[in-house]
């Protein structure tokens, strides 16, 4: 029998590697969520840029209340994406658990509107929602994806190989993670895909939300350009 989750809690995990440049702004979106149960794990992958010294400095500027809501793990060798995040799903206590990129932002009520998306529906296991592209602010104009699905189109497409989730959205259920695991490193550049489709095999009952409650900022070093051109 596992430990006890935190009834209520979001365990919000940023996986960061080399993310000096974005990495502020990114915590300042999660640290102004209206949802009012939050912690923040962030887990730096060994990066060589000023990562370590700009999350120092961010959490030493937090009161000494929300200072205790912030957990940052420095790994002291490079796991990769897939590597990263599951640690923080496993250093995660929440009932729920977010998943946030170190580069992009979120809207203010994204985590309370997820949360209360699925004490609503508690059939769901895990919730995305829509977002929107930007360059240098969030409120300036940008694209909203024409790729992602709803209802019973999310497992249609996944079971044709299709895409259909943005992994940097989603929400879920801590015992989900507790049921299927996190990503593995067997498909570089994918494991958003493949974390989606293991927990579709095992069952687990996905919806995205139709409104943008996420900022995805476009840039030329984002982990995405890397694998996708």
């Amino acid at each position: 029998m596992g430990f006890p989750r935190k009834s209520g809690l979001v365990s919000i995990v940023v996986p960061a590697f080399n993310s000096a440049m974005y990495l502020s702004d990114c915590l300042d979106s999660l640290q102004s969520q209206t949802y009012p149960d939050v912690e923040v794990i962030v887990v730096n992958d060994a990066s060589t840029d000023a990562t370590k010294h700009v999350l120092d400095v961010w959490v030493k500027r937090r009161n000494p209340q929300d200072r205790s809501k912030v957990l940052t793990v420095t790994l002291p060798r490079n796991v990769g994406f897939a590597g990263a995040i599951h640690t923080g799903f496993f250093l995660s206590e929440g009932e729920f658990i977010a998943v946030q990129d170190s580069d992009d932002l979120s809207h203010p009520e994204r985590i309370s509107r997820q949360v209360a998306y699925l004490r609503a529906h508690p059939e769901i296991d895990l919730v995305g929602t829509n977002y929107k592209t930007f360059r240098k602010h969030a409120s300036e104009p940008g694209r909203t994806p024409t790729w992602l699905a709803y209802g019973d189109q999310i497992k249609s497409v996944y079971a044709n190989g299709g895409h259909c989730v943005c992994h940097g959205t989603i929400l879920f259920r801590g015992r989900l993670f507790d049921t299927v695991g996190g990503p593995t490193r067997r498909i570089e550049g994918a494991e958003d895909y493949e974390f989606i489709t293991k927990c579709l095999s095992l069952q687990a009952n996905i919806e995205n939300i139709p409104d943008v409650l996420y900022y995805y900022r476009e840039h030329e070093h984002q982990r995405s350009r890397t694998f996708y051109h």
